[in-house]
């Protein structure tokens, strides 16, 4: 069967679920979206990865990678390898260099660990026949998202941002250390970027 290499598109908060995310994954040549529903510490682990955030203490998937360095092994790619009755399925493929090993894992722990590796990830034309979305459908449910956030919960994202504004750079860097002590990567991931816009 051949494989259909997907990239990582965005993460932003369910709206249908509440304290789950959306981990929205692409077609690389081709104009499809695969929607996961993912949890919140699976999502945060894949969040800091991406933003290259350090957390003080390791996290379950760099302790999986710190383990898997330390005996040899390597991921080779991550595969969203089955969906049945609506959850996905997902392989870790792994080697020493000489013999390949499958793990079966949960998409958003197989796609935490695979970036970790910087490895591709795969589906099959089946999984994104059946659950796949086109750009424009995405677009249009990203907007009526919009719509359904209560008012109070955009004004308070303003909000933040409007604070991190008017701080000094001394300030924001304190924030920043106070934010990563604290575990809350996503607020982390805005002050590093208003840092890298006065940079």
């Amino acid at each position: 069967m051949e494989k259909i290499r997907l990239e990582i598109l965005g993460l932003s908060p369910s709206q249908s679920q509440s304290g789950s995310f959306a981990l929205v994954l692409g077609e690389e040549y081709g104009n499809r979206r695969l929607p996961i529903i993912i949890g919140m510490f699976e999502a945060q682990a894949i969040a800091i990865e991406i933003e290259k955030i350090v957390p003080n203490r390791p996290m379950t998937h760099d302790l999986f990678k710190s383990f898997a360095d330390k005996f040899g092994f390597t991921v080779r790619e991550i595969v969203i390898s089955d969906l049945r009755e609506g959850i996905f399925f997902a392989r870790i493929v792994c080697t020493d260099g000489t013999r390949e090993t499958v793990i079966d894992a949960r998409p958003s722990d197989a796609i935490a660990i695979g970036i970790r590796f910087n490895v591709q990830i795969y589906t099959y034309e089946s999984i994104l026949s059946e659950a796949g979305i086109t750009a424009s459908a995405a677009d249009e449910a990203e907007e009526q998202q919009e719509e359904l956030v209560p008012q109070s919960a955009s004004r308070s994202s303003r909000s933040l941002t409007e604070q991190l504004k008017d701080m000094t750079y001394d300030e924001l860097q304190q924030s920043l250390d106070e934010a990563l002590k604290k575990e809350e990567y996503e607020k982390a991931a805005k002050i590093r970027d208003e840092m890298s816009r006065r940079n």
